[in-house]
């Protein structure tokens, strides 16, 4: 027989970002717009400044890489903004 008074186990470890499947579709839906919006830029831009559009796009998908590799989830901006506000409130855990 099983003792009634067992506490029961441990709730599963949650996932480090519950919406992952939104925050994918979302960065799917953006850069889909983007290569879109680029596309019409492309075809109305001159030649000649070309090089000018290759360099500003090395650089904004060099900061959404970052953004997107590097950056916090939500989860995890709440979570420090939390500890900071206790650590300045005097609080302890």
């Amino acid at each position: 027989m099983t003792d009634v008074s067992e506490t029961p186990p441990p709730p599963p470890p949650t996932l480090a970002e519950g919406r992952w499947l939104w925050r994918r579709l979302y960065v799917y839906g953006t850069s889909m717009a983007a290569w879109l919006v680029l596309d019409r830029v492309i075809v109305a831009l001159p030649p000649e400044d070309a090089p000018r559009l290759a360099q500003a796009l090395m650089a904004l998908l060099g900061l959404t890489m970052v953004l997107y590799l590097v950056a916090p989830t939500a989860q995890q901006l709440i979570a420090s903004l939390s500890v900071v506000g206790r650590r300045l409130s005097g609080e302890r855990k």
